[in-house]
C-alpha cells in the first residue's frame, strides 16, 4: 500500500506563473518510521508542540536561518525513505481557472500515480488537502466509481485500477500533509524564482531543486519520468507560451531534473 498526500501552489492567476500540482507518494510501510523521524526533527530543533509545520510562516522565534534548517531536514525525512515526488505544472496563462486547474492537476496526478502503481504492482489511497470547490465532492466520486474520462486515448474512460479511494486531510492532522506542503511550496519558490527572474533568489532556488532532486522518480535512466513530472497540456499550442516552458524544462535540467517529456 502507497499513500499519496497532494497540495497545490500558485493558485492565484498570474501571467507568466505556472500553477502547481503536486504529491507525496509514502510507502506505507516507511510511514510510521518517516512520521517518527518528522518528530525527532521537531524535538531535536526545539519546535514548539502547537506549530503547525508549513513552507510559511516559520514557528515563533525562529530566525530565518533556523526555519531553513527545519525545512531541509524534513525534506531529507522524505527522501530517506523512500518517497516519490509527482509534479504537475501549468501556465495560468492556458487555465481558464484556478479551479478547473486544480481538477486537471488532480487527474494528472491521479492517472500518474495508478501508472506508478503498477511497478510494484500495489494498490494506494489518495489524500487531497481540503479546499473549496463546490464540483469537488462529485469529481472525486466520479474518479471512484468510473476513472479518468474525456479526451483520452484509445477510450473515453480510463478506470483507476489500483487507486482504493479518495479522502480529504488537513494541515496539522498529520505530519505528512505538512511535508507535503513544505516539499510543493519550496517547488513553487524555485520556480517563481525562474519565472519572475528574481535574482535574490536565483541562488536558494538553485540549491533548493538540488535537494528536491532525488525525490523524483527515474526509471532505467537519468532522466525524470513523465509520470514524476508532466508539463500541461501535452500539446502546447501558442509559440510564446510553449518557449515559456522550454525555459522552465530547461532550467530544471540545469539543476539536476531532466524531464523526459518532449514539448
Amino acid at each position: 500500500m502507497h499513500l499519496l498526500y497532494c497540495d497545490e501552489t500558485n493558485l492565484e492567476k498570474s501571467s507568466g506563473d505556472f500553477f502547481v500540482y503536486g504529491g507525496l507518494v509514502i510507502p506505507a510501510s516507511n510511514a510510521k518510521a518517516l512520521h517518527s523521524e518528522i518528530e525527532g526533527i521537531r524535538k531535536s530543533l526545539g519546535v514548539p508542540r502547537d506549530y503547525i509545520l508549513k513552507f510559511n510562516p516559520g514557528p515563533q522565534g525562529f530566525s530565518h536561518e533556523q526555519f531553513i534548517e527545519l525545512k531541509k531536514q524534513v525534506i531529507q525525512a522524505a527522501v530517506n525513505h523512500q518517497c516519490i515526488l509527482l509534479i504537475n505544472l501549468l501556465l495560468h496563462d492556458i487555465a481558464k481557472s484556478s479551479d478547473e486547474a486544480r481538477r486537471f492537476g488532480i487527474n494528472t496526478l491521479c492517472f500518474h500515480f495508478d501508472c506508478w502503481l503498477a511497478r510494484p504492482n500495489e494498490a494506494g489511497l489518495v489524500l487531497i488537502d481540503r479546499f473549496s470547490d463546490k464540483k469537488i465532492d462529485e469529481h472525486l466520486r466520479e474518479k471512484l466509481a468510473v476513472g479518468l474520462t474525456g479526451n483520452l486515448p484509445y477510450s473515453d474512460e480510463r478506470k483507476l485500477e489500483r487507486v482504493l479511494g479518495f479522502h480529504y486531510t488537513a494541515i496539522g492532522q498529520s505530519h505528512f500533509c505538512s511535508l507535503v506542503d513544505v516539499i510543493i511550496g519550496s517547488m513553487r519558490l524555485s520556480i517563481n524564482a525562474f519565472t519572475q527572474q528574481n535574482e535574490k533568489l536565483h541562488q536558494t532556488s538553485i540549491d533548493i531543486l538540488h535537494q528536491l532532486s532525488p525525490l523524483f522518480f527515474r526509471e532505467r535512466s537519468e532522466k525524470v519520468h513523465e509520470i514524476s513530472l508532466w508539463f500541461s497540456p501535452k500539446e502546447i499550442k501558442s509559440d510564446r507560451y510553449k518557449a515559456q516552458y522550454l525555459a522552465l524544462q530547461n532550467f530544471l535540467r540545469e539543476q539536476s531534473i531532466d524531464s523526459a517529456q518532449a514539448l
